[in-house]
């Protein structure tokens, strides 16, 4: 397996691998809604390829704000892999490695809307979700988060929150400490 950048040469071959790991209607969930015209981020979106290039799996995470104070935060999702290759560690893999990037890009706090079983090995934990909130339904045991820092999350508390459409991103270790992630043009 190899894992690389997603390019736009991609965009087919991943959005027909979510239809096939996905219920219809995937559009219309809690999650989508803080994704709906905001791009995912380029150096934070990755597949797993098969040799000869074929995706086997994909994963993207997408800038938010998180509680009140609209602290920078990434919204992992979603991680995909091919039903004929589940189990094989091709999801796996990519978290591992989505995760290490967030964290090297100077990130520190992930959420996402999951299973608990499959991410709580990753450090996802529910816990750090209970002062805050989804703009929208999510089973509540399914609303996780990770700190890649930590105590990233003390004290935030409140709605996730969609940046901006025209929001700038900018990955924290470019622009320094204690500067905002997301600014309006």
């Amino acid at each position: 397996m190899t894992i690389r950048y997603e390019t736009p040469h991609d965009a087919a071959a991943v959005e027909a691998l979510l239809d096939r790991s996905f219920a219809p209607g995937r559009e219309r969930k809690t999650a989508y809604r803080l994704r709906d015209g905001v791009p995912a981020i380029p150096q934070l979106s990755f597949v797993n390829a098969l040799p000869g290039g074929a995706v086997a799996a994909t994963l993207r995470f997408w800038p938010i704000a998180v509680g009140w104070d609209r602290v920078p935060g990434l919204l992992l999702g979603p991680l995909a892999v091919d039903p004929a290759l589940q189990g094989l560690g091709f999801g796996k893999a990519l978290m591992r490695h989505g995760l290490a990037a967030a964290e090297a890009d100077g990130h520190r706090i992930v959420v996402l809307v999951g299973d608990p079983g499959y991410y709580a090995p990753f450090g996802f934990t529910r816990d750090l979700t209970r002062n805050l909130a989804m703009p929208g339904p999510v089973e509540p045991h399914r609303f996780l988060a990770r700190e890649l820092v930590p105590g990233a999350l003390d004290g935030v508390h409140g709605m996730v929150q969609r940046v901006s459409d025209d929001a700038i991103y900018a990955p924290p270790a470019l622009i320094g400490a204690g500067l905002p992630v997301f600014a309006e043009p």
